[in-house]
C-alpha cells in the first residue's frame, strides 16, 4: 500500500480524478488530495474526500493546517505526488518554481517523485511555451505523461486530452515498482513502432498492415525497468505507454528524422515496418479513370543500416524482420547485411499483424533462439530482460 498525494487542476477534465481516486483505492493505496481554486470550479471538496475518505486540502492559509507547517508535511508524507489534470498554468507555474498556492507550495517543498498528467486544447499543448515548459519539467525529474488525442469539450480534435484513469493508474504503479526491478535506470532506449505512410496524392498512401502493438508493448516493457524510453511511432491509434516518451511521425523519412534526432541512446529496438518506397506525391487526387497514371518508387532510407554506421550507434542495435518465407534464413541473412546485434524474426503470413499474440526467433551472433507463441505483452516482457542482461554485461 501506497501513499498518493493527488493534486487536482482545473479544466474540464478534473472530473475524472473522481475515477482515478476509486481506481487507486481500489489497488489498496490511500489517497490525500490538493483540490486548486481552479479545480473546484469543477469538482467539489466533498466529493473527493467522499472518494478518498481523507480530507481535502484547499488552502495555504488555514490556520489550523499551517500552524502544523501543512504544506510541508503533505509534500513529504506521500509515496508519489500527482498532478491530474495538470493546466499549462499550473505546469508553467511550476517550471518557474512559484510558489503562490498550496499546490504550487508543495510541489516547490519536496524532494517526492511528481507525475504530471497534463490536460488542454491542442493549441495551448502544441504551443512553443507549453514544449519548453514541459521538456523543462522532465530534465528537473519530473515524469510529464503524454496527454491523448481526441475530440474536446472545445470541439477542437488532437492531442491535449487528459489520459484515462486507467493509463495515469498503470503510470503512477509503474514509477512505485520495486527500485530492484529498475534494472535499466539511467539508459535511454530508442524504439520505432507502427507502419509509416507514404503519401501518392492528398488521400491515398503506400502502407502496410502494422498494428504497432508489439512496439509499443516493448516500449511499455522497458520503461517498467526503467529505461528513459523514446517512442517514435508511425500512424497509430494506439496510446502512449506510462512514462514514455512519444514522437508522432507518418513518413519513413519524417522516422528516420526523428531516431537521428533521438540520438545518443544505449540501445535501439527497431521494430516499426517502415515502407520501403515513396513517390512523389500527385498535389490533386487522381482520379480511377486516369489509366495511363504510373506510380515511380524511390527508396526510402533504411533506417536500421544508417544508425547502425552512426558514429552514435546504439551499444546494442535490434532489427525486427517480418517475414512470409524462409524466416530464418532471411533474418541471419538481413542482421549481417544491416549490422544489427540481433534481428527479431516473426512469420507473418498468418494472422500476426493486429493480433495479440506473436512467435519470435532472436536471431543474434551466437545462433537462433526460438520463443513459443506468446501474448505481445509478454514477448515484450522477456525481451525488455534479455536487453537489460545484455546492456549489464556491455557497460
Amino acid at each position: 500500500m501506497k501513499r498518493i498525494l493527488l493534486i487536482v487542476g482545473g479544466g474540464i477534465a478534473a472530473y475524472k480524478a473522481a475515477e482515478l481516486i476509486r481506481l487507486l483505492k481500489g489497488r489498496g493505496h490511500t489517497v490525500r488530495c490538493v483540490l486548486t481554486d481552479a479545480g473546484q470550479h469543477f469538482v467539489t471538496p466533498m466529493t473527493l474526500a467522499a472518494l478518498s475518505e481523507d480530507k481535502v486540502y484547499t488552502t495555504l492559509w488555514d490556520l489550523k493546517d499551517e500552524a502544523e507547517m501543512g504544506h510541508i508535511q503533505l509534500s513529504r508524507q506521500a509515496d508519489l505526488i500527482v498532478v491530474a489534470p495538470a493546466t499549462a498554468d499550473l505546469m508553467a507555474r511550476m517550471v518557474a518554481g512559484l510558489a503562490n498556492d498550496l499546490a504550487t507550495t508543495l510541489l516547490l517543498a519536496t524532494d517526492t517523485p511528481v507525475l504530471v498528467a497534463p490536460a488542454m486544447n491542442v493549441r495551448m499543448w502544441s504551443h512553443a511555451a507549453t514544449v519548453r515548459n514541459v521538456a523543462q519539467l522532465r530534465a528537473d525529474g519530473v515524469t510529464v505523461m503524454q496527454p491523448d488525442e481526441g475530440a474536446m469539450a472545445c470541439g477542437e480534435y488532437g492531442p491535449g486530452r487528459l489520459p484515462e484513469p486507467s493509463a495515469i493508474l498503470a503510470a503512477i504503479e509503474a514509477m512505485l515498482a520495486p527500485a530492484q526491478n529498475k534494472r535499466l535506470a539511467g539508459l535511454h532506449i530508442l524504439v520505432t513502432a507502427g507502419p509509416t505512410h507514404e503519401p501518392i496524392d492528398p488521400v491515398r498512401y503506400i502502407a502496410n498492415r502494422s498494428s504497432g502493438k508489439q512496439g509499443f508493448a516493448i516500449a511499455a516493457a522497458l520503461a517498467r525497468l526503467g529505461a528513459r524510453v523514446t517512442l517514435v511511432a508511425g500512424p497509430v491509434t494506439l496510446p502512449t505507454p506510462p512514462a514514455v516518451d512519444r514522437i508522432d511521425v507518418e513518413t519513413a523519412r519524417e522516422m528516420a528524422d526523428a531516431v537521428d534526432r533521438a540520438l545518443p541512446a544505449d540501445a535501439a529496438v527497431m521494430v516499426a515496418a517502415v515502407a520501403d518506397w515513396h513517390v512523389e506525391p500527385a498535389s490533386q487526387k487522381i482520379k480511377k479513370g486516369d489509366a495511363t497514371r504510373t506510380l515511380a518508387l524511390a527508396e526510402n532510407p533504411d533506417i536500421l543500416a544508417t544508425l547502425a554506421r552512426s558514429p552514435y550507434r546504439p551499444r546494442l542495435l535490434i532489427g525486427f524482420a517480418a517475414e512470409t518465407e524462409r524466416v530464418l534464413e532471411h533474418a541471419t541473412a538481413k542482421r549481417i547485411r544491416k549490422a544489427a546485434d540481433w534481428i527479431v524474426a516473426n512469420d507473418v503470413s498468418g494472422d500476426v499483424m493486429g493480433s495479440a499474440t506473436n512467435t519470435v526467433h532472436v536471431v543474434t551472433a551466437a545462433g537462433v533462439e526460438s520463443w513459443e507463441r506468446l501474448p505481445k505483452d509478454d514477448v515484450a516482457a522477456r525481451l525488455a530482460d534479455r536487453i537489460a542482461d545484455a546492456l549489464e554485461r556491455t557497460p
